[in-house]
């Protein structure tokens, strides 16, 4: 147990060091992006399910409360956290449609979708972006393996080239972490 325990330590960090070596810079582009929208009055709306909704939810709260450097409030919304609203919507609309109801109603041109998917296949996440491009927002998938739908659907893509969902879940959560570090920088 104990080694396989240390196997997969040794697995995340591997694919962590290969990932960022290779999107850190368009990491930081994405950042400095968040920021100029959010200096615009932008929102970020971020939508998945299960363990991608924990980490929409964590990026959302870092942003309107603060990741490490203390700093003004930033708009940052998770649509997985209304129970009252999921349950209503998917009651009435479909599962398929909890995210993408929500954009409509809370979505403006100019505001930022991060999807987070760990396949890029979710019919509700695919719905949640093509709503958002109805809205004028902008699309930044948060994805896995080969990135699934959702590579070729957002604007702009992040795929953790991984087919195991917790090392993928720790990779995005790193992700989310150095956006919030590079906000913090870029907004006082």
């Amino acid at each position: 147990m104990k080694t396989t325990l240390l196997q997969h330590v040794q697995e995340s960090t591997t694919l962590k060091e290969f990932f960022f070596k290779a999107e850190i810079d368009r990491i930081i582009a994405q950042a400095q992006d968040m920021a100029e929208r959010l200096r615009r009055g932008c929102r970020i709306l971020v939508c998945g399910n299960g363990g991608s909704a924990a980490n929409a939810q964590h990026f959302a709260a870092a942003l309107c409360g603060r990741s490490g450097n203390e700093r003004r409030a930033l708009a940052g919304i998770a649509l997985a956290t209304d129970s009252s609203t999921l349950t209503a919507l998917g009651s009435a609309h479909g599962f398929e449609k909890i995210f993408s109801r929500q954009i409509e109603a809370l979505g403006r041109p100019g505001d930022l979708l991060v999807a987070i998917s760990t396949s890029g296949n979710c019919p509700n996440v695919i719905l949640a972006v093509s709503a958002a491009k109805e809205q004028g927002m902008k699309t930044l998938g948060l994805l896995g393996g080969d990135g699934g739908q959702l590579a070729t659907l957002c604007d702009e893509a992040l795929i953790v080239p991984n087919p195991e969902t917790a090392r993928i879940q720790e990779v995005h959560q790193m992700t989310h972490h150095f956006w919030c570090e590079v906000l913090d920088t870029c907004i006082d």
